[in-house]
């Protein structure tokens, strides 16, 4: 299972985190410290998978990371996942923000969150994947868009 998402950028700030288990927020923000510096310290030719921080639950989870650009992508996961699953899942989630922004940047996590949360809703809800096809997410993500559009446009 999931335990959370992370992505941030090179100098550590957060851009996005979602947890799939309950920690009070001064243990989220340490967990995005800790694992920033895990992540960081860890030479670009070296394998993405390193063992959880202590926060996070040590040796029990996995932290699997891709590195984009400036953004680093990292899902928290219980032993249950697949190591090169998941990797294939960021690949999935990377892409399919590529598409829907355009060319995905930092900026476009910063200014569209809600649309940024949606599309990971519609690949993990709850800390389970729900799907990895990325034209089913995209289409997903298009119906959702004209269904704004039109109530847009009758509220108005």
């Amino acid at each position: 299972m999931i335990q959370a998402i992370l992505v941030f950028n090179n100098h550590g700030k957060p851009r996005l985190v979602r947890f799939y288990q309950h920690f009070p927020e001064e243990i989220q923000q340490q967990i995005v410290r800790e694992t920033f510096h895990l992540v960081l310290k860890r030479d670009d030719n070296i394998c993405n998978f390193l063992e959880g921080g202590s926060l996070i639950g040590g040796s029990d989870y996995k932290l699997i990371y891709r590195h984009y650009a400036t953004l680093y992508f990292v899902f928290c996961v219980d032993s249950s996942e697949s190591e090169l699953g998941i990797l294939d899942l960021i690949q999935v989630f990377v892409e399919t923000l590529d598409k829907c922004f355009e060319n995905v940047c930092e900026l476009d996590l910063i200014f569209h969150m809600d649309k940024v949360h949606y599309i990971l809703q519609e690949v993990v809800m709850g800390g389970m994947v729900l799907e990895t096809n990325m034209n089913e997410i995209v289409a997903q993500i298009e119906a959702q868009n004209r269904l704004e559009k039109s109530e847009g446009g009758a509220l108005g």
